[in-house]
């Protein structure tokens, strides 16, 4: 960044800006920028720290309400008699509709404001994970109403990263951006943690119900006190016209983005995600039922609770470690690499360890360092997006977590066949071994940490870098 601002401190939007119109003088790039600050009002740092927290709970409420379908599905199949393929299909269904609505949410966000469609979706996702129980019950056949209401979570849900990433983009400086993104983020496993605990023991006392019932109300009321508190009453409404104004945000043409996706760096960046984001959304969706058929005795909220007890300071602890090698100099492709190494590498001896495992508590330290080491991807995939194209992350991150969703769709699905037909655990863990070892070989060959989202044939603007 020390680059940038010698070279007049052009932010990311600008950039994308000048490359498509290289022509423009340097006054016309100014007269850009104050543009962009017009339409640009960024929090000041006590209501940032404010919406900081109420973003982590929202990330939270959105795992709970995720979670709740996997932590009940022993239950459930139990109740509807669903074989193993059934409960795949429906803990399958959930990525389908998550993977549609990644790109749109982005698109959206950045046109109307992210909290408007984070607001709306979780409203919705809420009152759609509390209404679940009502549709298991009352329809004739409880498979097909259970795997559209996942779908329909997929597809609410699916809005919420890109608009948080569009949202944190328009309203926080970019100084503070970092500690609001890995903070919020850190939500994903705090609210696995809770419903694994919470739900387990709810799951256990109350039925399978409750546990839909209590995260989906608590996400209605979530997005309620954001609503009445922080926009105070105004809003959310999205019309089509607010659509068609258009936001801030400079539109990239096709030529931009086919030759972003010839880069290799970014094709690496891609394929590993695709391949963190499968291997996680399985042991996500599977692990309970693994615990539940191998140690029925063991208690819920210990291996629903345990792993992701130690997730969320490994999460903490990789962000440090990734940042401080940075600034002692050393390169940041190499660190990169370093991180994703830990999360698909070392954290596959552990899932393969687990084929042998016969005792609960060493079951439960194997997942637990599996999950652990899975976090360092934050440090690795996910900040590398930012080093090729700080100009177009969002996007770019929205296909990454369309490919890594339907890719989920299609291991949660396969997961469920391969138990089936083999009887064994083995199989899956062997299954997330080799597509994690995929995803390894492919980033330590082709990642890399400089900037591709500007194209250097143009004129002065190709000694700008990152």
């Amino acid at each position: 960044m020390a680059i940038l601002q010698k070279h007049g401190k052009i932010s990311g939007p600008d950039v994308v800006c000048l490359k498509e119109t290289p022509s423009d003088t340097i006054g016309d790039a100014g007269g850009h920028q104050k543009n962009w600050s017009e339409h640009n009002t960024n929090w000041p740092r006590p209501l940032a720290r404010v919406w900081t927290v109420v973003l982590l709970l929202g990330t939270c409420l959105l795992y709970c309400a995720r979670v709740a379908m996997p932590i009940c599905a022993v239950s459930m199949a139990e109740k509807f008699n669903w074989t193993k393929r059934e409960q795949g299909m429906v803990l399958g269904s959930f990525f389908w509709g998550y993977c549609f609505t990644q790109v749109l949410g982005g698109y959206v966000s950045d046109r109307v404001g992210g909290e408007k469609v984070l607001l709306l979706s979780a409203a919705a996702w809420g009152a759609m994970t509390a209404f679940t129980p009502v549709l298991a019950h009352f329809c004739s056949q409880p498979i097909f109403s259970m795997t559209l209401a996942r779908f329909l979570m997929g597809l609410l849900q699916g809005v919420h990263y890109p608009s948080l990433v569009s949202l944190c983009s328009q309203k926080v400086v970019e100084s503070e951006r970092g500690f609001l993104m890995s903070t919020v983020g850190s939500g994903s496993y705090l609210g696995t943690l809770v419903i694994g605990g919470a739900g387990s023991l709810m799951l256990d006392l109350y039925g399978w119900e409750s546990v839909f019932y209590v995260s989906g109300l608590l996400s209605v009321l979530w997005a309620y006190c954001v609503w009445k508190y922080l926009l105070k009453g105004e809003g959310p409404i999205i019309t089509l016209e607010s659509l068609g104004r258009g936001g801030p945000r400079s539109k990239l043409s096709r030529r931009h983005w086919l030759r972003l996706f010839k880069q290799p760096a970014v094709c690496a960046v891609i394929i590993t995600h695709l391949c963190t984001a499968s291997t996680f959304f399985t042991l996500l969706s599977w692990l309970p039922t693994y615990f539940k058929d191998t140690f029925p005795d063991a208690k819920g909220w210990v291996f629903n609770v345990i792993p992701w007890f130690v997730a969320i300071p490994s999460s903490l602890l990789s962000g440090c470690l990734s940042d401080h090698l940075i600034s002692q100099g050393f390169d940041t492709a190499a660190v990169r690499k370093l991180m994703q190494f830990f999360s698909m590498g070392v954290s596959s001896v552990f899932t393969l360890l687990l084929c042998g495992t016969t005792t609960f508590p060493t079951a439960v330290a194997f997942v637990s360092a599996t999950m652990g080491l899975t976090t360092f991807s934050h440090s690795g995939v996910s900040v590398n997006v930012q080093d090729l194209a700080p100009s177009c992350a969002g996007a770019l991150f929205g296909v990454m977590n369309t490919c890594g969703a339907f890719s989920g769709v299609l291991m949660v699905y396969f997961s469920g066949y391969l138990i089936e037909a083999t009887g064994s655990w083995a199989s899956v863990f062997t299954l997330i071994t080799v597509v994690n070892l995929v995803g390894l070989v492919t980033f330590l060959a082709f990642a890399e940490a400089r900037r591709v989202d500007i194209d250097s044939s143009k004129g002065h603007y190709h000694n700008i870098h990152i």
